[in-house]
Formats: structure tokens, sequence, C-alpha cells
């Protein structure tokens, strides 16, 4: 079922983590304390909308390494019933399509909690001050790469980089919901 992502107020700070990678190496908000413009994306294996934008993802961070935008994903999704979010899985496509960016395993489901987080992809832009500043969708065609007209992302990222704000008005991401841990 598809999820739109909620509201979180422009502005907020960036919520603290310390998380490991699906190749086992510990990161923390603090490590990319350099990068100019912080994208945390929200995905997982599984759900065909990060499929369908994965490699739009994966190219986007590597157009934007070198000018200061870091990005990194973290899957937050129990694994229970959906084995391919598992650790190992993670790992595995993280090599097999190079991701080219820490993808970092939120077992506990606490850092998605923390952003409010609540479906894949879920997308957050934050500031050099690490305000957020854009939670939104990355274009305006989730399915089709090739009927893209509006780059709400890539437009984001390349504001905070040009030392200004994103625009105001942004259309949530639409994906599926974070698989929560089933409680007792």
């Amino acid at each position: 079922m598809a999820t739109a992502s909620d509201t979180v107020k422009l502005g907020t700070p960036l919520p603290k983590f310390r998380l490991r990678s699906v190749d086992g190496k510990p990161y923390a908000d603090e490590s990319f304390k350099d990068a100019k413009a912080l994208v945390v994306m929200f995905i997982c294996n599984h759900c065909p909308y990060v499929q369908a934008v994965e490699d739009r993802i994966i190219a986007l961070a590597r157009d934007y390494k070198s000018k200061g935008a870091q990005v990194i994903g973290i899957c937050s999704n129990d694994p229970t019933d959906y084995p391919d979010d598992a650790p190992p899985r993670l790992l595995e496509r993280w090599r097999a399509k190079n991701y080219g960016f820490p993808y970092l395993v939120d077992e506990s489901q606490d850092v998605a909690r923390a952003f409010s987080a609540v479906c894949t992809p879920d997308i957050f832009v934050y500031g050099p001050d690490r305000k957020l500043v854009y939670r939104g969708r990355i274009d305006d065609s989730p399915r089709d790469a090739s009927k893209v007209t509006k780059h709400e992302l890539r437009d984001a990222i390349d504001a905070v980089l040009a030392g200004t704000q994103p625009k105001a008005e942004q259309v949530p991401s639409m994906g599926c919901s974070i698989k929560w841990k089933k409680t007792a």
C-alpha cells in the first residue's frame, strides 16, 4: 500500500544518529559535518517505488559528491516479513549496484522514528546548518525516468549548494510504508 511522507516542519534540526553501514562501518550524524548539503533517504530493497528510482538515486549521489553534497541511505524495515531487506541482502545489492554512498541499517527503527520517516523512499535534505530545507519527492515521475519533467530533489540540492533556500512548495514523496516491527 502506497503511503505519502508526512510533513516535517522545515527548519527542524537533523536528528542525532549512530548506525552501522551494510559493510559494517560505523557512521553518525557528525560523520557528514563537512558536507554542504546532507541528503538522507530512507530506502530498502523490496519496495517497487525505490526500485523504480534506484538508478536515479545512485546517479544523483555520484553527480553531487564532488560538489559538496553527501547522500546516505537508511533501511529501517523489519526484515522478518521482507527478507530482501535483511542486512546481508542490502549489502549484496549495495555492492552489485555500486551505490557509492553509505547505506545504513536502522535495526531498532529508532532513527526512522526520530526523522518521522514513514515510507520508502522518504527523503530529507539538510543545509550546512543541518536544518531541514527539503522533504519531498525525487522528481515528478516516480515510475518512469523517461517522463521526468521536474527534478525537485536536484533543484533543492542546487539551491542549498548555491546558498539559497529550496522552494517552499514541496510535493511529498510516495512509496511503500516502512515495515515496522510487530508489537505484542
